[in-house]
């Protein structure tokens, strides 16, 4: 797969993961259009309210996870980081995010994969729980643990396929997006990554990317 073809399936998946809350904007506004009652406004204006926040959450954390985070430095703030995760998980509260991280700032890539574990680990919890990320800077490289917990838990075969990079390219599509593109971090720099194996309300991923 050349790189055009991995910036579209990256691009479809953002798409679907924006087109609920830009299609609520656009409801929301053709609704506000043609109500008068004073009482139905202001709940038009609150879905417009709650579909702008959801956008933006998710454009910020895309930008982190998907873009060229940070502009062309080789570090990026973890508290920006940490702002996008919890802005991706906080509007619905049923992730709640453990954020232990001390490091004032991690190199790129680490965040990158940091962001689209959590992300993947975050949507395997379906009936919500907590996610717990943590990272530690040494000489040797960055330590990366991200662990989900709650009380159902599923990693689709086709993401953790996706994750060890043995999905055929031809066959990998935008839900497996940001799985491949963990795979190919870690491949650029020697690294591997670990999976717990699936256990009942638990999943854990773990790596060390050097550089």
């Amino acid at each position: 797969m050349n790189s055009a073809d991995f910036a579209s399936l990256l691009c479809s998946r953002l798409c679907h993961d924006l087109v609920g809350p830009v299609g609520a904007l656009y409801n929301g506004v053709e609704l506000l259009v043609d109500e008068h009652d004073p009482e139905m406004r202001a709940r038009c204006m609150e879905l417009l309210s709650d579909s702008a926040r959801q956008t933006a959450n998710k454009l910020k954390f895309f930008r982190l996870a998907f873009g060229a985070a940070g502009g062309f430095g080789d570090q990026v703030d973890t508290r920006e980081a940490q702002a996008a995760l919890e802005g991706l998980f906080g509007a619905e509260r049923r992730v709640a995010v453990q954020w232990m991280i001390g490091n004032p700032a991690l190199p790129k890539d680490a965040v990158k994969l940091l962001l689209n574990l959590a992300m993947i680990a975050g949507d395997a919890l379906l009936r919500g729980g907590e996610l717990r990320v943590a990272a530690e800077q040494t000489g040797e490289g960055v330590e990366l643990a991200v662990r989900a917990e709650g009380p159902r838990m599923l990693l689709d075969p086709e993401l953790r396929a996706a994750l060890g990079g043995e999905t055929p390219v031809a066959q990998l599509t935008p839900r497996a997006a940001a799985a491949y593109l963990v795979h190919l971090l870690l491949k650029e720099t020697g690294s591997s990554l670990q999976i717990s194996e699936p256990d009942e309300g638990v999943l854990v991923f773990g790596t060390r990317l050097a550089v």
